[in-house]
Parts: structure tokens; sequence; C-alpha cells
């Protein structure tokens, strides 16, 4: 019995993020979704993102926890807009939740927006919030071996960002294991490795980032 009860949901979440991501082509708004476990520095890499790039890409955040703005609040401190969305103890962001969300958030001339999901590296990848890419954001201090133990969210992802570089000296992290068991997953996955306190491999991202919205054009 359990089993159809779990496919409506995630049939009828598909249904939603297929609305919004026609919504989202019509207007050439680039969506990413960025996962991650907690603490490995989602918002570090927001922060530092809005900011560096601010000149040029005008940049809305829709942010994901169970409870608090804190995150939100950090965000807008960068002047982007941002809005929160607390699940009240559920492990992640879903497309009835965003389309909630867009109703604070003022679309016009936006070129990107980051969802900031819930910290969590499972529940996340199963639905989809009508993004164009998925943005996987492992740090040095979880361990090189995460892309074997939660391969779902790795094989969906077009980025896997490996955080806090800076801390390499002093954990046991392999860039070259966690690089090859996520492109064992995904032939097509991007690898960068980056610190947000240092800002070492930014550019690389941010290379990434404005070739993906070079190639968002709005829909005819």
């Amino acid at each position: 019995m359990q089993i159809p009860i779990v496919r409506n949901i995630l049939e009828a979440n598909d249904r939603i993020a297929a609305q919004l991501k026609k919504s989202f082509a019509e207007k050439g708004i680039l969506v990413l979704n960025l996962m991650s476990s907690p603490g490995a520095g989602k918002t570090s890499l927001l922060e530092r993102t809005l900011r560096d790039l601010a000149p040029e890409f005008r940049m809305a955040v829709i942010e994901g926890d169970l409870q608090t703005d804190n995150d939100a609040r950090r965000v807008a401190a960068t002047g982007a807009q941002a809005v929160q969305v607390n699940t009240d103890g559920g492990c992640h962001l879903d497309g009835s939740m965003i389309m909630e969300a867009l109703n604070s958030l003022d679309l016009s001339g936006l070129d990107i927006l980051f969802v900031e999901n819930v910290g969590n590296l499972v529940c996340p990848a199963e639905f989809s919030v009508g993004e164009d890419h998925n943005i996987a954001l492992l740090s040095v201090a979880e361990g090189d071996d995460k892309p074997e133990k939660y391969p779902l969210l790795f094989h969906i992802s077009s980025v896997m960002l490996l955080n806090k570089t800076d801390l390499l000296p002093y954990v046991d992290f392999s860039l070259e294991k966690a690089s090859a068991h996520a492109t064992a997953l995904n032939k097509e996955i991007a690898v960068f490795p980056v610190s947000c306190r240092t800002g070492e491999g930014l550019d690389a991202w941010y290379g990434w980032l404005r070739a993906a919205r070079a190639a968002k054009k709005p829909a005819a």
C-alpha cells in the first residue's frame, strides 16, 4: 500500500515542477538547485557568488530550512532578493513550496534563481523544483566516499563543488577519490575544488555559471 502513495507524491511534484520549468523557460531564468549536507557551505558559497557576480547578473535565492530565517538574512545582506521557506521538519523543498515562494520575489529581469535546499544528501535529490541544473556541494570535512554512499545526488547533478579546500592539510580527504567516485556515477559532472573562505577555485565555478546563463535563452 505504501508504494502507490510514494509514487503519487512524486508524480504530483513532477507535474508542478514541469509547470515551474516551463514558466522559468519563458522568462529565461536559469534555475539552480543547490544541495548538500548541513554545514557543507551552501550559504557561504552563495554569499561569495552573489557578491562577486552582482555586477553581471540579477540574482535571487529561495532558502530552505526546517526553522529560522538565518540563511535568508545572510543572503539578503549581499543585496540579492531572498525568501525563506521553513519546512517545519520536512527534509526537502518541493515544487509547491517553490511556487508559493515565487510570490515573494520580483522575477522581472531576473537572470539566475538559486534554490538552497534543505541540508540533506538524500531527500532533496528525489524532488525536482523546476531546475535547469542540480548542484552538489561536498565539503572536504565530510569524507571522499560520499558520492558512493549517496549516489543519486551525484548522478543527477551537473556540478560537484568540493568546498573548504583550505582544510585539506588537516583532514583525511582525497580530491582525486571524490572526483573518481562522482564521475563513475556521472561522466558529465563538472568538478570544482573551491574554498569560500580564501576564494580559491571560485573563478572556475563562475565560468561555469556564466556559460550556463548564456545558454539559457527565453523561450519563443
